[in-house]
This record gives structure tokens, C-alpha cells and sequence, in this order.
């Protein structure tokens, strides 16, 4: 059985300049469209790293250390504490019930080649801002792309 989850995640709203908004589909849910999500991989990992890490294994889009996108990722300085899905709470150590969520945007350029991880995501679309917040199933990745006005460049 694989470690217990950290209950501490990040959530990457990735756009472009125009604020349309790549919203990816859980193979496991399907007509669950959200933007980048996933958790720490270690305490030890930072944010920055894992929103970089998430990005790339769930789109293929790099932005890391050494790339034209590393200045492009900006921490938003939100935090949502959200209970964890029923669904999910066997990933998670016995007794925990809330994740942390931490906020990233990332803006790349229209037409960005999007590269999924078929055993997470099977499609991808890019909306308009508010299409992609009305879209999105979790009311924090829904506010947080309703967000984006304010914190897009």
C-alpha cells in the first residue's frame, strides 16, 4: 500500500493571456473538469515544487527552474480548507478530514501544446475564464478562476 496522502495540495489555474482557462477531466469522474490539483509528495517538498511537479505530470507543461514558464507561476497567497471528498479519504491517514489547498496560476502562451496523464485525465479544454469557472466541479477551483482578473498579469 502506497504512503498516506499529505493534506496539503496546490491548485494551478493555468491560463493564457486572454484569460481562457485549461480545465483537464479525472478519467475516474468523468464530467469532473478542474484545473491542476494535486498534493505535496513529501513534507519536505515545497510549493513551488509541487504546483511545478503537478503541472508537469498531469499536462506536460514545464515550468520549472531553467524554463521560459518559471516566471510565469505565481503563488496567489490563497489558501481554501475544504473537507476531502468521501470518495477519497482512504488515501489519507486515519482521522484526516481537511486538506489545505494552496493557489498558483500559471500563464502560458495560446496554443500551448497540453500533454495529459491518461491514468489521471482523459480531455482538456481551454473556456473563457467564466466558462471554466462554471465548468469547473470544486467550488475552490471555481472561485479561484473567478480570481483571475485580479492576479493575471
Amino acid at each position: 500500500m502506497p504512503p498516506f496522502k499529505i493534506p496539503e495540495s496546490v491548485l494551478v489555474v493555468i491560463h493564457t493571456p486572454d484569460l481562457d482557462v485549461l480545465l483537464i477531466n479525472r478519467v475516474d469522474m468523468p464530467d469532473y473538469w478542474q484545473s491542476v490539483t494535486g498534493s505535496k509528495d513529501t513534507e519536505q517538498e515545497t510549493l513551488v515544487d509541487t504546483a511545478v511537479r503537478e503541472v508537469f505530470e498531469e499536462t506536460g507543461i514545464a515550468c520549472g527552474p531553467g524554463t521560459p514558464l518559471q516566471a510565469n507561476l505565481r503563488d496567489w497567497g490563497l489558501e481554501n480548507i475544504y473537507d476531502i471528498y468521501p470518495r477519497w479519504l482512504s488515501r489519507y491517514a486515519p482521522g484526516v478530514t481537511r486538506n489545505t489547498e494552496h493557489v498558483f496560476g500559471l500563464q502560458v502562451p495560446a496554443g500551448t501544446p497540453v500533454r495529459l496523464n491518461p491514468r489521471e485525465h482523459g480531455a482538456w479544454k481551454w473556456l473563457p475564464w467564466r466558462a471554466a469557472a462554471d465548468a469547473s466541479f470544486s467550488p475552490s477551483n471555481a472561485e479561484a478562476i473567478l480570481l483571475l482578473p485580479q492576479f493575471a498579469r
